[in-house]
């Protein structure tokens, strides 16, 4: 028996929480290679804010059941201009994350720029270069949406390390001769 032979995939569930929509993605993680799963969008109907939850709720609970993910890793929220917009997304990711805990899995929370330097290897990646790294990481046949493409980040992120990645928040920058090096930077933190 080879060492790769006994090695367990772990499946990782990513979630892109929102409102209207969010998307998630699952990958399996073995070794340091990456495997899609699946990915999509929850989509809640207009309507009342609690019936718009309890979409949010019981669609992760459906993803869980369905793919049977071991961890989960959600976006954090970012402070939006409009407060109101941010207490919805907020409430809707508290939803996406008791969908998660009520399954009993555990769930790790990074923000965006983390998850950008970790796929991108640049925090303020547009989401059409993160669509397009999520496609090459995981060799998928064309570019997921948006949606899907930052909950599969978000899952990449959490497979790249997701121990270390707590430092890339604080980071400081490397120089060389004073200058910036783009790119070294935001994927290798002093």
């Amino acid at each position: 028996m080879t060492a790769a032979s006994t090695t367990v995939a772990t499946r990782i569930l990513g979630l892109d929480p929102g409102l209207r929509i969010t998307g998630f993605g699952l990958i399996d993680r073995l070794g340091s290679q990456l495997r899609y799963v699946a990915s999509g969008t929850i989509r809640t109907r207009d309507g009342e804010l609690p019936g718009r939850l309890r979409t949010l709720l019981d669609g992760v609970r459906e993803v869980i059941q369905t793919y049977s993910p071991d961890q989960v890793a959600v976006e954090k929220v970012f402070v939006n201009v409009n407060p109101q917009s941010t207490l919805l997304l907020g409430q809707a990711r508290g939803a996406v994350i008791c969908g998660a805990v009520s399954c009993d899995l555990p769930v790790a929370e990074y923000t965006a720029l983390q998850v950008k330097q970790s796929v991108v290897g640049y925090g303020k990646a547009s989401k059409e270069q993160v669509q397009h790294m999520v496609q090459r990481l995981l060799t998928l046949p064309a570019a997921p949406g948006p949606d899907a493409a930052d909950a599969l980040a978000c899952a990449i992120c959490h497979a790249h390390g997701a121990a270390g990645l707590g430092a890339l928040a604080g980071a400081g920058t490397r120089r060389r001769g004073g200058r910036l090096i783009p790119g070294l930077d935001e994927r290798f933190p002093r």
